[in-house]
């Protein structure tokens, strides 16, 4: 009763072998199952079929061979609980300690010209999902194994005798929920269009239909659109809005929200007044609130947003002052933009606001006086958002989809690094305020970006140029005579000297940027030259 188990069943074989063997090697019986077992047997590794194990034969061509309480007991006895163990003495329940599995291939045979729909349905894993699930909940003791990339780091620290953390336990748990999600929102998907008619016999999706599944992607259509869902990697996400329209008037286009969105997010924000929010409104609302989300260190904060880049952005003692710095960095961009707020928006900033086009205004809340002045303005579009709560946390992923395929990324957090100045002068203290703040920014815009700013303002933002000496003199003549105001902040290094030039021209004094050029020499030499402080980040921030 006190050997240590592991139990495999995998539809996929490749690399099971090798892992086997280290877990023989690690004194680990195993427990399998069909084809599995004669895999393992006919490569000598010493097997017990789960069926002399139960005592109770597989039957049903397969269907029932691992659901029953010697298996889910072995997987789901808590060790350190007493009565558990006893439990599990009294009924002859070995305890299960490794868990092997990987699931049929549904997605795989949905995928094929010729799938019938009884094809379909056999494909649907019951007993793996449900040994998978059961370990990966009582990971404390059993580990859970989905991922074949697992088998090679595993087995040599179990052969090895190195105990296993609770934090790669928690990650092979994580990973089984993930797949287990993907694979039901998969089968989900395909019910739903057989449903509903749209694949007759192989239930394959009609042309025109909004469905499909994709590496984690699955949209689903029911009865109405407003029943339409996606689920992403585990997350579901319900048509919360149906929009006129995409980017342009031709291209259909809907906003969903995540079932657990936050009311600091887009999707579990609260529209006061407006008109309904527009694909564009909603883009360019979701890269205002990074960018604000960043400056809360820095006090009360406006950004103005403009074509998902910031054209203003503004710091003071109220949101009042904020306001009105972000409007002096570019009075004609703001027009027709998104405004944001890190702090509530009173009746004097709310008076300004509605003598102006906007878009949108966004704040953690109005006073009953702000919201008087803007009934008067009804088709602006009013959303509370706590813009001061964190809604990222290091590990999180974003996920873009391109031709054939996801790209998929964590979230831009920036790691620690040590500052360091690299040029003969060393930057005053009110420079090194208004780098820390251009460099908040500059993280936001469009790459190739550079971002000209005091330590409370704006003065030129440089947006998606294909040369970072053009993006530079876009800035700076935007700043025009107050270049000479502000530090030039840059997203990436400097691939030659000449933006130090071109700064050097308008009077900046002072620039940060992340180094790591081969002709980063070059750039210093110039600021030298110039008189010009630099500080090196050692990180950069694309935004492509």
């Amino acid at each position: 009763m006190t050997k240590r188990w592991a139990l495999v069943s995998v539809f996929y074989k490749d690399g099971v072998l090798d892992f086997c063997r280290k877990l023989a090697e690690a004194g680990y019986g195993i427990l399998s199952t069909g084809g599995t077992a004669k895999h393992l047997l006919e490569a000598g590794l010493p097997v017990t079929m789960v069926e002399e194990y139960t005592g109770f034969p597989e039957m049903m061509d397969g269907r029932v061979k691992t659901l029953h309480p010697r298996i889910h007991g072995g997987l789901l006895g808590i060790r350190d609980d007493a009565g558990h163990m006893a439990s599990m003495e009294e009924h002859g329940i070995r305890q299960i300690d490794v868990v092997v599995v990987n699931l049929y291939p549904f997605q795989e045979t949905i995928a094929k010209p010729d799938c019938t729909f009884a094809e379909a349905i056999e494909k649907i894993d019951i007993g793996g999902p449900s040994m998978l699930r059961s370990a990966a909940k009582n990971h404390k003791y059993v580990l859970p194994v989905i991922d074949p990339a697992d088998y090679s780091w595993l087995g040599d620290a179990l052969s090895s005798g190195r105990a296993i953390t609770e934090s790669e336990r928690i990650g092979l748990a994580a990973k089984v929920f993930r797949v287990t999600s993907e694979y039901d929102a998969a089968i989900s998907a395909y019910l739903a269009r057989a449903t509903s008619g749209e694949g007759g016999e192989t239930g394959q999706a009609a042309s025109g239909s909004a469905t499909g599944s994709t590496a984690g992607l699955t949209v689903v259509s029911a009865d109405s659109a407003a029943d339409a869902e996606i689920r992403l990697f585990g997350t579901r996400y319900t048509l919360r809005q149906s929009l006129r329209y995409g980017e342009n008037p031709h291209q259909g286009a809907a906003f969903y929200a995540a079932d657990n969105a936050s009311p600091a997010t887009l999707g579990g924000a609260k529209q006061l007044q407006g008109k309904e929010l527009s694909y564009n409104n909603i883009q360019d609302a979701d890269a205002a609130l990074s960018i604000l989300r960043g400056l809360d260190s820095f006090g009360c904060a406006c950004v103005a947003v403009k074509h998902m880049n910031p054209c203003g952005v503004g710091l003071g003692e109220t949101a009042d002052e904020a306001f009105a710095r972000a409007y002096e960095a570019d009075p004609v961009s703001i027009f027709g933009g998104i405004i944001a707020f890190n702090r509530p928006v009173g009746a004097d900033v709310a008076a300004k606001l509605t003598d102006m086009f906007l878009e949108i205004v966004m704040a953690p809340a109005f006073s009953d006086e702000a919201l008087a002045l803007f009934a008067k303005k009804k088709n602006v579009r009013l959303l509370v958002i706590d813009v001061n709560e964190p809604i990222w946390h290091p590990g999180d992923q974003l996920v873009k989809r391109v031709s054939g395929g996801l790209l998929v990324q964590e979230v831009n957090f920036s790691p620690a690094t040590q500052w360091q100045v690299v040029t003969k002068r060393q930057p005053t203290p009110e420079e090194y305020k208004a780098m820390e703040f251009g460099w908040s920014i500059v993280k936001y815009v469009k790459s190739n970006a550079i971002v000209l700013a005091t330590a409370n303002m704006t003065l030129g933002i440089g947006a998606g140029q294909m040369n970072r000496v053009g993006a530079a003199t876009i800035a700076l003549e935007q700043a025009g005579d107050k270049a000479s105001m502000g530090v030039l902040a840059s997203d990436a290094f400097f691939p030659m000297r000449d933006t130090v030039d071109t700064a050097a021209a308008a009077g900046v004094k002072a620039i940060v940027q992340p180094g790591g050029s081969i002709k980063d020499k070059d750039s210093i030499a110039a600021c030298d030259e110039h008189g010009i402080a630099m500080v090196f980040t050692g990180v950069r921030h694309f935004l492509h």
